[in-house]
């Protein structure tokens, strides 16, 4: 399955420093998008360590198979859904360990989502409140769970959706790179059809606009790059209170 590929980053209107990377590896139908924390930690730092660590485990994971992982190979998930599960863990290790052996970057990690097609088969990976979206059909679906405070109490029923949106505590994660040695990875496979469309974006973009107007941007765009700079533009008009990475998927 071909794509047209798109992709945008901006430091908002508010932030001194962008903490957000991304890398596209169109060669191999990989691409990882990661949003820094910790600030003065140097959360920059670990989002490029993350998406670098990520791109290069999982081009040495095809060419040398027999490769050290970081976790063993869970037996629920698909060859590839291991292969990017360890990149991620990996990238965790990179960060946490980076962190330790530089007081300077001491309390830094990150979010990630990376999404691996295989065929017509999309194996997304993510840790923290980075987001995967698919378009398909004028249905717009979040495929990934935010792993934050706020979108655990919603799963609980402590919050509704609408309180969620109002609170204060919605940066505040449950789960980030870097931040201890071992990190719970959240994987899952989607079948593609042609006419899909993939987003993943960080929070400076889903915490700004809303998801219709996400959706009705990306039917109305002539193109994926155009999709991307449009919704950044968008976020920056919301108010750019953060750092805003957009990687579009056309298939």
């Amino acid at each position: 399955m071909r794509f047209d590929i798109g992709a945008a980053t901006d430091i908002g209107c508010v932030r001194e420093t962008n903490e957000d990377s991304y890398r596209l590896a169109p060669d191999l139908n990989l691409f990882v998008l990661s949003d820094g924390i910790g600030g003065q930690a140097h959360g920059e730092v670990a989002s490029e360590l993350a998406v670098d660590t990520v791109i290069a485990h999982c081009r040495e994971s095809l060419t040398s198979p027999s490769a050290p992982v970081a976790t063993p190979r869970r037996p629920d998930l698909s060859a590839t859904a291991s292969r990017l599960a360890n990149a991620l863990s990996a990238a965790n290790l990179a960060i946490f360990k980076a962190a330790a052996n530089d007081s300077v970057l001491r309390g830094m990690g990150a979010t990630i989502v990376a999404a691996w097609i295989q065929s017509s088969r999309l194996i997304l990976a993510h840790v923290g409140d980075s987001r995967i979206y698919l378009l398909r059909s004028g249905s717009f679906e979040q495929l990934t769970r935010d792993h934050s405070l706020v979108a655990e109490q919603v799963r609980m029923g402590l919050l509704t959706d609408e309180e969620a949106e109002g609170s204060k505590l919605q940066t505040i994660l449950t789960r980030a790179l870097g931040v201890e040695e071992m990190v719970d990875v959240e994987v899952a496979e989607q079948d593609l059809v042609a006419g899909d469309t993939i987003l993943m974006c960080s929070d400076g973009l889903s915490r700004l606009v809303y998801g219709k107007i996400i959706a009705q941007t990306l039917q109305t765009s002539r193109n994926a790059q155009v999709s991307a700079d449009r919704l950044v533009a968008l976020a920056r008009q919301a108010g750019g209170t953060d750092n805003i990475t957009v990687i579009v998927l056309r298939a």
